[in-house]
């Protein structure tokens, strides 16, 4: 079994190339919660929806999110009736939401929701989110402390980040078979994702570090940055927030208790020996998911690694 901690575009990225390479049913998703939020009266759960409709190929693939082809015309009427506006949702996207949230207040965990969703879609990985219970991620800046959603979409990450508050780290809980997952799995893999709000909210969860660091396994992670800059998303002002240089070396200090190997990217050669000082084994190679080619050969190093 190949376990993949997951969160966003990176993550579902690599999963396309994962499954070009192993069959999808051998992949275990341990994705992030810490973006979910309620809007509208509905359970939003950005990463899982991102990981499941692009597996699901059903991805607007030009945003990275949301679903090809979607229509708007109930957040159109949700504007006329003065509701917010500041996280576009689609029709067919809110169908998720709003069956997510049914089921929920049925008395569903949110795993079984996952699960159900993940295979009324005809996905074959397994998606497991990384805990039950609410998790948010809050970013602290000089506006004052908003959720990472507020942050990132509404504010365009443009304030300045005094800290990050991950509601991960207590009182919630992992996901009941997230720590049997790591002991059983064969591959552990720290997919191409933020690694202070998409990989470390997992991190955070009572009881999963210690499990990595237990694991007889090696755990291997592929760097989001590249030549110094995120290839999506805020990694990089989080990251500077938290006193990490934003480089593949700055990457595997976060990571260096954990993980094995490091991957990183031709641009970051240059970094390969003080990388090599924290102790960790470096893999160079092209890690720009271009196209399906190159998240396929992205995915076999990294197994290989």
């Amino acid at each position: 079994m190949i376990l993949v901690f997951a969160g966003g575009v990176g993550a579902a990225k690599f999963l396309e190339g994962l499954v070009q390479v192993v069959p999808p049913e051998e992949i275990v998703a341990v994705v992030n919660t810490g973006d979910d939020f309620v809007l509208h009266g509905l359970m939003i759960a950005p990463d899982l929806d991102i990981v499941t409709c692009t597996l699901a190929d059903l991805i607007d693939r030009e945003q990275g999110w949301g679903i090809a082809g979607d229509t708007t015309a109930c957040m159109e009427w949700l504007g006329k009736l003065g509701a917010p506006q500041w996280f576009k949702l689609g029709d067919r996207d809110l169908a998720l939401h709003i069956q997510r949230t049914a089921l929920l207040r049925e008395g569903w965990t949110l795993s079984h929701v996952a699960d159900h969703l993940r295979q009324a879609l005809g996905v074959k990985v397994r998606i497991v989110p990384m805990s039950n219970d609410p998790a948010p991620t809050h970013i602290v800046t000089a506006a004052g402390e908003m959720h990472f959603e507020r942050y990132f979409v509404e504010r365009r990450a443009q304030d300045d980040v005094q800290d990050v508050r991950l509601h991960a780290a207590g009182p919630a809980q992992p996901t009941p078979e997230l720590l049997d997952l790591i002991a059983q799995a064969d591959h552990i893999l720290l997919a191409p994702s933020n690694p202070i709000v998409s990989i470390g909210p997992i991190l955070a969860l009572p009881g999963v570090r210690r499990a990595l660091q237990t694991t007889a396994v090696p755990i291997v992670a592929i760097s989001p940055i590249v030549g110094g800059a995120a290839i999506k998303g805020p990694a990089a002002p989080l990251m500077r927030a938290m006193g990490y240089e934003v480089s593949a070396f700055g990457i595997a200090q976060i990571y260096a208790d954990l993980i094995d190997t490091l991957v990183i990217d031709q641009l970051d050669q240059a970094l390969m020996n003080s990388i090599k000082a924290l102790g960790l084994q470096v893999v160079v190679t092209d890690t720009i998911m271009r196209d399906s080619a190159a998240k396929a050969r992205l995915a076999t190093v990294a197994l290989q690694g």
